[in-house]
């Protein structure tokens, strides 16, 4: 029986006007997908004064922007123009977007927070309910249902956690006033997620009026951002279309698809455990961590500099990272990254989200492969 908090991922209807869609490239505009209530607000709107539809946007940033997504995701210039003039701007997203205070990294509180029973009884219903889209995700793509399984917890427990901003409203926010006190300007990037985003909305008959998502726009179970769900999401069970916030098989897919195409390597393990020895020179420590999550060393390196590898690492034939997981105070944690440990940290560019991912896969699918055997 399917657990109380997969009850949404049951299809959708489809929608009639899908098949309108694949007219978008003969000129087809997304404003007559739209619903009757919201195509009358747009036109409302557009006929009022530029200065009152553009609100909290100013008529040269919207129309520089507007320029951009007109260019990259050939959409009608008045539609895009209309759909801005219903973005708010959200402080919340502004605030959020914000790295946290400085502190000291520790790896097992990060840890705790993921593998926790939340996740694990809600990710063992979840194998055992969709086991048969794992196992054929791992068969197309070779990534092993664990690895996949891990990635959906963390990122959204499974579907039930997949963000209550509106996209429209986080994207414009931070493609037209992304915070100035942040390390980096990263507007032009949210201003190409955000066309790829109405993109999106065109080619799968969506309203973006209503789509919701995380407070950096990204949108579904495996939480991916317009741009990865253009390029990396699959129809996986051939049902007619793409569906990541109501059908976990397409989300299990595409997840599968993204990992393979940034090179997951099939057959290959994510990582080895590293056992430092307290007399490995300060020096020799930093040359070894420089690289960070790239892999860089052979195995026969890294002996040669002093490492005890255990067996099955040193008769791994690709290259190794020496991982470093801080836990404040006290002693770190050192794993041996391979490619495929590399390739998880594409998805979140930290060692510690991709251990997390490998730990609460295996633990879910462990408890997952219990619960059958009991059953």
């Amino acid at each position: 029986m399917m657990p109380k908090s997969l009850a949404r991922h049951a299809h959708p209807p489809r929608n009639p006007v899908r098949r309108l869609c694949l007219q978008m490239s003969a000129g087809l505009a997304l404003g007559s997908l739209l619903p009757r209530a919201a195509r009358a607000q747009t036109a409302s709107q557009a006929s009022a004064p530029e200065a009152a539809s553009l609100g909290d946007w100013s008529a040269r940033e919207v129309q520089s922007l507007v320029a951009r997504i007109v260019d990259r995701n050939q959409l009608p210039e008045a539609l895009v123009t209309r759909l801005i003039a219903q973005a708010q701007y959200s402080a919340t997203v502004a605030r959020l977007i914000l790295p946290g205070p400085p502190g000291k990294k520790n790896w097992k509180v990060y840890r705790s927070r993921f593998l926790d029973s939340l996740r694990i009884g809600a990710g063992s219903d979840f194998m055992q309910e969709f086991g048969i889209w794992f196992q054929r995700a791992q068969e197309r793509y070779g990534v092993p249902p664990h690895i996949v399984a891990g990635i959906l917890g963390v990122e959204t427990i499974y579907g039930s956690n997949m963000g209550n901003f509106r996209v429209l409203d986080a994207l414009s926010t931070l493609a037209l006033r992304y915070p100035a006190q942040a390390p980096r300007d990263r507007s032009a990037y949210f201003g190409v997620q955000l066309g790829d985003f109405f993109q999106w909305c065109a080619r799968d008959a969506r309203d973006p009026l209503k789509v919701r998502g995380s407070y950096a726009g990204a949108i579904g179970m495996p939480q991916f951002m317009p741009e990865s769900i253009l390029k990396y999401a699959v129809d996986f069970d051939d049902d007619g279309g793409i569906d990541l916030i109501n059908d976990p098989a397409d989300a299990i897919g595409s997840v599968a698809s993204y990992l393979a195409a940034k090179g997951w390597v099939r057959g290959q393990p994510t990582h080895f455990p590293l056992q430092l020895p307290q007399s490995l020179p300060p020096d020799t420590l930093a040359a070894l961590l420089a690289p960070d999550i790239t892999p860089t060393f052979t195995a026969d390196q890294l002996v040669a500099m002093g490492l005890p590898l255990l067996p099955q690492a040193r008769a791994y034939a690709g290259k190794l990272a020496v991982v470093q997981l801080p836990n404040a105070g006290a002693d770190p944690d050192y794993v041996l990254g391979t490619d495929n440990f590399y390739v998880i940290t594409r998805y979140n560019q930290s060692a510690f989200y991709a251990l997390a991912v490998i730990e609460l896969g295996e633990v879910v699918s462990a408890a997952a492969t219990a619960a059958k055997t009991q059953s």
